[in-house]
């Protein structure tokens, strides 16, 4: 097997402003991940988080935009101060190691003073072939996978609770199931990193709720040479 970990990765910055009568109201920036040093296999990487981008700045276009006209006119009949929002999809990457690069790209929305909404996609991918990595290919066949993280997420609920760390929704119990998505994880130095979207679990305080399930747990995760 070949090692693909030599590529470089350097942020590819985009800023954008939409206005309304030539007054801003609308603030975007984009931070994603751009390679080099990588083979021809790996260009659908490239292209993919380019695709984000802009998928990113119609959005912004689209939905946001709109929106912040609005907010916009209200304020000046209301003779209030003119709001400008922000929006932002950022990346950070969490772990890089012989065939293996994990990140995550994170959108922010300002839409309130002290108010962030956060959405967030995890990326693992074999930087060989150029494919992603899905999150069953790091436990042993026949494990019963699944249900060993729901268990890791209802266990640190608990704990958290019992400290008085962090607050959770009363049917939290429910919603670890429900919500359950199996692309949503990225993989760390410790281990794997699984989450569930904000507003799932618990209030917006909570931000984006993560669990770990570290390399040697019981059963231990597979290292990506052995995949």
């Amino acid at each position: 097997m070949g090692n693909g970990s030599d590529f470089t990765v350097q942020a590819r910055q985009t800023e954008k402003t939409w206005d309304v009568e030539g007054v801003p109201v609308l603030q975007g920036h984009v931070s994603l991940p751009e390679l080099s040093g990588i083979n021809r296999r790996c260009q659908r990487i490239v292209s993919f988080y380019r695709l984000q981008e802009r998928a990113f700045l119609k959005y912004c276009q689209r939905e946001l935009r709109p929106w912040a006209e609005v907010q916009y006119r209200a304020a000046l009949q209301n003779s209030a101060p003119l709001p400008c929002y922000q929006a932002a999809l950022e990346f950070r990457e969490t772990y890089r190691a012989g065939r293996l690069w994990s990140l995550y790209t994170e959108l922010k929305e300002n839409a309130a003073p002290g108010a962030t909404f956060r959405r967030r996609w995890g990326d693992t991918w074999d930087i060989v072939t150029g494919f992603p990595v899905a999150l069953s290919d790091f436990f042993p066949p026949r494990t019963r996978w699944k249900q060993i993280l729901l268990r890791v997420a209802a266990d640190e609920i608990e704990r958290q609770e019992k400290r008085g760390l962090a607050q959770y929704h009363p049917d939290w119990r429910r919603c670890v199931r429900r919500y359950f998505n199996p692309a949503n994880y990225y993989v760390t130095a410790e281990g794997v990193t699984f989450y569930y979207p904000m507003y799932a679990l618990a209030p917006a305080a909570e931000g984006v709720p993560c669990f770990l399930y570290p390399w040697d747990s019981d059963p231990p995760l597979k290292k990506f040479g052995e995949i």
